[in-house]
């Protein structure tokens, strides 16, 4: 009998519908530059609190016994800045920061670390930064024209919206982007 491994993550959604359309509205700004670059879906955007690779079912339960013990309450994200990974004169991941909430999700992240660690997860290799990706550049021509868009978004505040609930997802890779389903969903505790 084989194992189904199952592409996964822990996640926070951003489903606020005005937050949502508010990013659309950055990345259709962003994809009139001419660059080529794939756009987040808005179904699919979200803030990654932990990418767990391919696991097995017998894992994945583990792992939602463990995020059934991370308690929190809910509270207040503020979605603000644009930034790109690595570099912005090679911008290859566009993102939104987050300014307040930050450190909550850290303080989630790290407990979240502290807990797959005794699973067998490896550490993490790059430091926890919060952030909501929007694109993913796949080609450099006219990249000049997506630098100076980026630049005039630098400081642009997107909105609050409140984090009720963590979700575990899964990633289904398909030609046209992935599809993400919710696992288990934890709920703040107030």
């Amino acid at each position: 009998m084989s194992l189904q491994k199952i592409r996964c993550f822990i996640a926070v959604d951003i489903d606020d519908p005005v937050i949502v359309d508010r990013i659309v509205s950055i990345q259709y700004r962003l994809s009139g530059t001419g660059v080529r670059m794939k756009l987040v879906e808005k179904n699919n955007l979200h803030i990654t609190l932990r990418f767990l690779g391919e696991i097995s079912r017998p894992l994945l339960e583990k792992v939602i016994d463990i995020i059934k013990t991370v308690s929190f309450n809910s509270f207040q994200i503020k979605l603000q800045n644009i930034g790109c990974f690595p570099t912005p004169s090679r911008p290859r991941v566009i993102w939104i920061g987050v300014t307040e909430g930050e450190e909550k999700l850290r303080e989630i992240h790290n407990e979240l670390e502290s807990k797959l660690r005794k699973l067998g997860f490896p550490k993490e290799k790059e430091r926890f930064v919060a952030h909501l990706t929007i694109a993913r550049v796949k080609s450099f021509s006219q990249v000049s024209r997506l630098i100076q868009v980026l630049n005039e978004l630098r400081d642009i505040e997107i909105g609050e919206f409140t984090v009720n609930c963590i979700r575990v997802k899964k990633s289904t890779l398909t030609p046209k982007g992935p599809i993400y389903s919710t696992l288990y969903e934890q709920k703040a505790t107030k």
